[in-house]
């Protein structure tokens, strides 16, 4: 027997279903609460204890740092697999066969060319433009030069859809790049892999002759952009499946997603690390300092890509992009004052008490921006980074809830402004 909630208002009772996930998680379907009260919404600011949806993509457990797409952990996967493997497990539900994964990547760099005119589109930012601007604009651009990937309801339809804005993204986002460095653009060689490909789009300077694979550096990439894929319903996945409900494309969900992620409370946040630690070095690079500054709670100083919202323990994937941060940091010999800064802050976090107690440890923000800045990526490209990383979840998403055909999104509000006003004369006001 189902189990049921009960919900007492004006002396009247509703008993309303409680819903059980495959994880034991329990949430109480209260579809039919503003029917049954006549009228009667909920308030949730943030949506923090509101369900939008039932998916069967990424299981999140913050309180016991767990990680898992599609049932398998995070760490595993960020060990074992590849981008497109994890790409496609996300979007399609298994992990694919040697043969399955060979025909999606063929079937990308099918359409990995993106349109000459888009450049004069590109050519209209200034050099100062914000690169996730840039990024959102563009793939909102594809929308024109892509039509028949609009309006889309058929499985074939969708996977075409789906490998069009797979193969172009890498492309858009190098090119993001390429904008703000003032370098020419590059289109990439389809006889590389996925990674390298967008790796010598995105860093080949124009006087080399052949674009050169570090392993290492490589290896971290790919671990970032699966660390980063999908993260449950946060706030661009939400954008993007709510533009997906009006049966907007798939294009323009995800460039609707792309300014969700740009904020500094979101995609933004690895930004704001390296802001912070180069805010510390101008100060003297007093890690110490500013240890006891993130205590004073009369202090306005917040440290930057320590602890996480969701995540009441250590974030599972900081576990991982920490290793790899070190491994960059040991391959490619940096000096900089301002990574000696963050390791700095990190030994300190690890062992202070006070942070050990509250669980305030590094996040994969806070790693993240380290790995950026050693390949010399500025800072604005940070976020179109995690954009690149987040595009296949947020394509599973949409998909997901328009093969579930779900309603277009429409939340209630709690009226608070004037009641019933008479209009005034301009000459009476």
């Amino acid at each position: 027997m189902s189990q049921k909630a009960t919900f007492e208002f004006e002396g009247k009772k509703i008993e309303f279903s409680v819903l059980k996930g495959s994880e034991k998680e329990l949430a109480i379907d209260i579809g039919q609460l503003r029917t049954s009260t006549q009228g009667v919404t909920t308030i949730d600011p943030g949506f923090k204890n509101t369900g939008s949806c039932q998916s069967a993509i990424t299981f999140l457990d913050g309180e016991h740092g767990i990680l898992r797409y599609r049932g398998y952990d995070i760490e595993e996967l960020a060990e074992r697999a590849n981008f497109l493997e994890v790409a496609y497990l996300l979007i399609f539900g298994d992990l694919p066969t040697r043969d399955q994964l060979q025909n999606f990547l063929n079937d990308i760099k099918q359409y990995s060319i993106v349109a000459d005119d888009m450049k004069k589109i590109l050519d209209g930012f200034p050099q100062s433009a914000h690169p996730m601007g840039i990024l959102s604009s563009l793939t909102s651009a594809l929308i024109a030069f892509n039509p028949t990937s609009v309006d889309v309801e058929s499985e074939e339809e969708m996977y075409q859809a789906i490998v069009k804005i797979m193969g172009k993204f890498p492309v858009l986002t190098a090119w993001s790049f390429r904008k703000i460095a003032g370098l020419p653009l590059d289109y990439g060689d389809n006889k590389l892999d996925y990674i390298d490909n967008f790796l010598k789009m995105l860093l080949q300077m124009p006087n080399q002759s052949k674009y050169e694979s570090n392993p290492i550096v490589k290896s971290a990439i790919v671990k970032l952009l699966i660390l980063h894929a999908d993260h449950e319903q946060n706030c661009s996945t939400s954008t993007v499946r709510l533009v997906g409900s009006s049966h907007a494309g798939l294009y323009a969900s995800i460039s609707a997603g792309i300014s969700a992620l740009w904020g500094p409370l979101h995609g933004g946040a690895n930004q704001a690390v390296i802001e912070m630690l180069e805010s510390i070095k101008r100060d003297g690079g007093d890690t110490k300092k500013y240890m006891a500054r993130a205590k004073d709670k009369n202090d306005p100083f917040r440290l930057m890509g320590f602890g996480h919202r969701v995540y009441k323990n250590f974030d599972p994937r900081a576990r991982i992009i920490k290793r790899a941060a070190d491994e960059v940091l040991g391959n490619l010999g940096i000096q900089d004052p301002v990574l000696d800064i963050a390791k700095g802050l990190e030994y300190e976090a690890l062992n202070d008490p006070y942070f050990v107690e509250r669980k305030l440890y590094p996040n994969v923000d806070f790693y993240s921006g380290i790995i950026y800045r050693a390949l010399g990526i500025p800072v604005p490209m940070f976020t179109p980074m995690f954009a690149l990383g987040r595009l296949p979840g947020w394509i599973a998403q949409w998909r997901e809830m328009r093969r579930r055909k779900e309603p277009i999104g429409r939340p209630r509000q709690l009226y608070i402004g004037k009641t019933d006003r008479s209009f005034v004369d301009i000459d009476n006001r």
